[in-house]
């Protein structure tokens, strides 16, 4: 492989100073993180044109899109908006499949709307705060008790996915993620 087939991002990502901000509140070193990770996300699917997001790559038959559409309702709006704060849950359909008139821009736009509400919710609540609703069809014996357990949950999960999609763009053009540690 060669150096012109890693993707570096316009702006070389801030990763801000985690010390600082942990010494500022756990709030906002739990949320520096989680930034992090939706933005390196985002920055791994960047130039993607619709049929590639649009595209299955794996046997499974998951495409960018429906992954980026899972994280926006399955994830962010799942543990901030529903469980957190117990709001009601309104779309209901199958958070990896996207619907054929839906654009893969959409999608994103849709992430980012879920990613900003959740902020709001994480900054308006104690992390010591527990869930308003827990959901009955988890196993027995896992439960998050606080927003910090649900931070963490996200962060992991968000994580997870940004290196599926990092995988997932280089099978689709080559093209890597400059990921700098």
């Amino acid at each position: 492989m060669t150096a012109s087939n890693i993707t570096e991002p316009a702006a070389a990502p801030d990763y801000g100073d985690l010390g600082a901000a942990a010494g500022s509140s756990e709030r906002a070193a739990l949320l520096l993180c989680l930034s992090k990770q939706r933005e390196h996300l985002l920055g791994a699917l960047e130039g993607l044109p619709e049929q590639a997001l649009r595209q299955p790559v794996l046997p499974s038959g998951w495409t960018c899109a429906g992954l980026v559409q899972h994280l926006a309702l399955d994830v962010e709006r799942f543990w901030f908006r529903q469980v957190m704060t117990g709001e009601p849950d309104e779309f209901g359909d199958d958070g990896w499949q996207v619907r054929p008139g839906v654009s893969a821009a959409a999608v994103l736009d849709l992430y980012r709307r879920e990613v900003e509400l959740a902020d709001k919710i994480i900054n308006a609540t104690a992390v010591e705060a527990p869930p308003a609703w827990w959901p009955d069809f988890f196993a027995p014996g896992f439960h998050l008790d606080s927003l910090r357990q649900v931070m963490l949950h996200v962060i992991a999960e968000t994580a997870c996915h940004a290196g599926h999609l990092d995988a997932a763009r280089e099978l689709i053009d080559g093209s890597q993620w400059m990921v700098l540690t």
